[in-house]
């Protein structure tokens, strides 16, 4: 639908209806193993339809939810509201003008099932850097790097290209380059792990 936009991740199109519940039925249980906690303030980069938005929102004390396409925006938007979720602003916006989109330094910025589409990494990794707070978190949802007819969900295979996906070795390379720390590598099951980085206290 909308991988024409400028600036639009490769590979992170939103998936066909039902498969993003039987691929992630416990959000909130992802959530929770990429150490996300209670009344802080967040981000979901690349929020998509809010799928990860909503579980976040209803510990959080505020979340900001950015993706660059206006109607996923709106799905993620009527998700809350329907849920009557409250906390939570939506903003058009490219995921580099990550620290200019957020009106202040946030605790924790999570991005699902996005970055191994992001052309520049390094400089996605410097602007999550300059909107965290000192000790604020970071977290990556990736796709194992498995050949996508290994990855399958309702019978067909799911996830971005086979050459798309990246190792966790790789993606913690490509975000301590950006100055955040390593702090975690979690699994995720069945096709994902969680990277966990944080900013040095200053």
């Amino acid at each position: 639908m909308s991988d024409r936009l400028p600036g639009f991740f490769e590979g992170t199109e939103m998936p066909t209806t039902g498969w993003w519940d039987a691929l992630w039925p416990d959000p909130a249980a992802v959530l929770r193993a990429v150490r996300f906690q209670r009344d802080i303030d967040a981000v979901d980069l690349c929020c998509g339809d809010g799928w990860f938005t909503l579980p976040m929102a209803k510990v959080a004390r505020h979340v900001l939810a950015i993706d660059i396409d206006r109607q996923f925006l709106e799905l993620a938007r009527r998700r809350l509201t329907l849920a009557e979720v409250m906390n939570c602003d939506f903003v058009e916006g490219d995921a580099y003008g990550l620290d200019k989109l957020a009106s202040q330094p946030v605790d924790f910025v999570l991005i699902a099932n996005a970055f191994h589409g992001v052309p520049d990494r390094l400089r996605l990794a410097q602007a999550v850097h300059r909107t965290l707070k000192s000790g604020g978190r970071f977290a990556i949802v990736n796709w194992h790097q498995r050949p996508r007819e290994e990855t399958a969900i309702l019978g067909e295979p799911r996830g971005p290209k086979t050459e798309l996906r990246m190792s966790p070795a790789q993606t913690i390379q490509s975000v301590e380059a950006g100055e955040l720390r390593f702090a975690e590598l979690v699994e995720l099951p069945p096709y994902h792990y969680g990277v966990v980085f944080e900013r040095a206290p200053s």
